[in-house]
């Protein structure tokens, strides 16, 4: 039976091969659409790492006249102390660029016990960084006022830089980094943060402490306020950012809101890829159903001869269908041989269950559009009277 069928399909090999060559790009975008859709669900199943709900973060830049380093010093702390003590400030603390949901990443690689990683994020931040955020330390403690005025070189790291360096063994007390210049001591490890939004993946993290000379450059305030802080209160807030800062572009954003913009961007590659992959399909159920209505046609004599010596029609519909399940299946292991590099090669660092379980749903889901496109015509070809089909002829 399937030797017939397979001669069938080559001897019209020419016009099978559109639709294969159809399937497979239908295959191929679907597994990405698939592998996209799943590594976000992934990451949205992980938990946030801290709380983004009131945090306000302040955007200003440095324009104080004075390059007197203590007196720096002395505007941003009183100015930090004076918006703890607003009446609807919980807290607050200065902190670098990179903040949640700014799409702004201080990345750079390093070496540490002789394993090199990449694309860790350099967060700078004071002692008041953990307690805005709401984050939670896994091990050690965070960073304190003491810490400023010490000589010895700490560092607090994530639990992904932590697990990647040290594995399974304690991290607090050990060295961390094998250049000299680059060697300190880990304090604590603090749970991993998604500061990309809640479709992407948490990073390895550095969280360093601020000194002194880092408020030139720091330009965010991190301020978590109650929950009745509203507008007016904002106005206040701006209104003191801006008369101690003069001639700064002050802007005040909230992270709940950042976090919608945020994700409304990374989804869309989804989108696009969804919307190509949604003509795509309408393009192989279309070429389904033309080729195997024009077979019907084509084939009617052929059909009305198996119907008249006796073959039932469900036989007739089974031959019809089983040959574009076979086209599919074509399609589908050329697909296969290209989809499997992406875990065997780690294309775009996904986890390899990701391109499996893609690959896997997107075989089902071609079967089953191949399927509910062959059904209709297969039935047709059923219907055709012998008598009628042989007239015909």
């Amino acid at each position: 039976m399937f030797k017939h069928l397979f001669k069938m399909i080559w001897n019209k090999k020419k016009q099978n091969s559109l639709l294969i060559v159809e399937i497979l790009l239908s295959f191929l975008v679907i597994f990405a659409v698939f592998s996209f859709a799943l590594n976000s669900y992934n990451n949205y199943a992980k938990p946030m790492g801290f709380n983004y709900n009131h945090v306000w973060a302040i955007s200003y830049n440095h324009t104080l006249e004075t390059n007197n380093p203590d007196s720096v010093t002395m505007v941003y702390q009183n100015l930090l102390r004076d918006i703890k003590s607003m009446p609807l400030v919980v807290d607050a603390g200065y902190a670098s660029s990179n903040i949640p949901f700014s799409n702004n990443h201080m990345s750079t690689g390093l070496t540490s016990n002789g394993i090199e990683v990449h694309n860790v994020n350099n967060f700078f931040m004071d002692e008041n960084y953990l307690d805005v955020m709401g984050a939670k330390m896994l091990a050690g403690r965070w960073y304190n006022k003491a810490d400023r005025v010490s000589n010895t070189k700490i560092l607090v790291i994530n639990k992904m830089l932590k697990e990647k360096i040290f594995g399974k063994a304690e991290a607090v007390g050990k060295t961390f980094g094998d250049k000299a210049e680059d060697k300190r001591k880990i304090i604590g490890v603090i749970d991993d943060i998604k500061t990309d939004g809640d479709y992407q993946s948490p990073t390895y993290g550095l969280y360093n402490l601020q000194d002194t000379a880092a408020y030139k450059w720091m330009g965010k305030i991190l301020v978590k306020v109650a929950p009745q802080a509203d507008a007016a209160f904002e106005g206040k807030l701006y209104k003191l950012m801006a008369g101690r800062l003069k001639k700064s572009n002050i802007e005040i954003e909230h992270l709940d809101n950042k976090l919608v913009a945020y994700n409304k961007f990374t989804l869309v590659p989804l989108i696009i890829l969804s919307i190509v992959a949604a003509f795509l399909i309408i393009n192989v159920a279309l070429g389904i159903f033309g080729v195997l209505w024009y077979n019907i046609n084509k084939r009617r004599g052929e059909i009305g001869l198996r119907r008249a010596v006796g073959a039932p029609g469900s036989s007739v519909s089974a031959q019809l269908v089983s040959e574009a399940i076979i086209l599919a299946t074509l399609s589908l292991i050329i697909g296969a041989f290209f989809a499997v590099q992406f875990p065997l090669l780690n294309v775009f660092d996904l986890p390899a269950s990701v391109y499996l379980v893609a690959m896997l749903l997107a075989v089902i889901f071609i079967y089953l559009l191949v399927l509910i496109c062959s059904l209709y015509p297969g039935k047709q070809a059923s219907a055709i009277l012998p008598a009628v089909a042989l007239h015909e002829e």
